[in-house]
């Protein structure tokens, strides 16, 4: 008797312990289980944790609630401009209903997949080549809205959508840069003749400043002298100014002024002395040491007059 209770006993520490294996779930803590009971579904999700349910007659589905990171593949179509395009995406969504995603779709991973494809390609057919290389923010939030108003219904939301790489064309790439070099190069024209305008402009001002004051001119050319000589790669061929040389002609007038007005006194001092033969010193006066007739006083030009 007490041998058949001891079978007994095990018999059914076995068949708990079996039922317990069988009927004992764990939900993790981004997870919710989704039990359907003899096909139905059961009224309350499973939350995060140690769950059991009836072996045989219950069967639970465990539904991921993390964002999910979905690459689309890239598609291929043609713009509003008729531009022929590839441009690949990516998805981030997440289930916030897990009933309905268990439910209303039979793979919402899959579901989302399609849709993603389908409204990547129905935005490059409504976008012009400049949207979809310039305004990207703007075509994301239209795939966003296409989207999710067909995944809100599956218990999944689309958090966010990034169009990741457009690819063009070789020829349309080429065009492309043609165009951007002629742009740039019509900037550069713009600037260039823009500098020149102003620097005509600082030139015709400096000119300005330098016929009042001739000396600036000299003063500039010996700048330029200066900073020329710096760089010792060069042979420097100096002209010699006009001014210089009318300065260095009315020195010499002045020096032989002054050298006929000395003369002229030196030749009134001896007349004054006295001279012992009259007729000598006469002739002296007159002619001159060499002989040739001294040169007058009043025939001499101011200094005022010289050149």
């Amino acid at each position: 008797m007490v041998e058949e209770l001891v079978t007994a006993g095990v018999a059914l520490a076995s068949v708990g312990a079996v039922y317990l294996v069988a009927a004992a779930r764990v939900v993790k803590q981004y997870e919710r289980g989704v039990v359907l009971r003899l096909g139905r579904l059961a009224s309350e999700v499973r939350g995060p944790g140690f769950t059991m349910i009836v072996p045989g007659i219950d069967r639970m589905r465990k539904v991921n609630m993390q964002i999910v990171t979905m690459p689309v593949p890239a598609q291929e179509g043609i713009t509003r401009d008729n531009v022929t395009v590839r441009v690949d995406a990516v998805v981030y969504f997440k289930v916030v209903d897990a009933a309905d995603a268990v439910i209303r779709v039979e793979d919402y991973r899959f579901a989302v997949s399609q849709m993603a494809q389908t409204s990547l390609r129905s935005i490059i057919g409504k976008s012009e080549l400049d949207d979809l290389l310039s305004n990207r923010e703007k075509l994301n939030q239209g795939l966003e809205l296409m989207m999710d108003s067909p995944a809100i219904g599956w218990g999944v939301t689309v958090d966010r959508v990034e169009i990741k790489d457009v690819s063009l064309p070789e020829t349309m790439k080429r065009s492309m840069a043609r165009q951007a070099e002629a742009t740039r190069d019509r900037r550069a024209r713009v600037i260039n003749a823009d500098a020149e305008l102003q620097a005509s402009k600082k030139l015709a001002e400096a000119a300005e400043a330098m016929s009042d004051q001739p000396a600036a001119l000299q003063l500039r050319l010996l700048q330029t002298v200066v900073a020329v000589a710096a760089e010792k790669n060069s042979t420097l061929v100096l002209p010699f100014p006009v001014e210089l040389l009318r300065f260095l002609e009315r020195s010499g007038l002045q020096a032989q002024a002054q050298t006929a007005v000395s003369e002229a006194e030196r030749a009134a001092e001896r007349r004054s002395a006295g001279p012992a033969r009259p007729g000598a010193s006469e002739a002296a006066v007159e002619g001159g040491e060499g002989g040739a007739p001294t040169p007058e006083l009043e025939d001499l030009p101011d200094a005022e007059e010289l050149p």
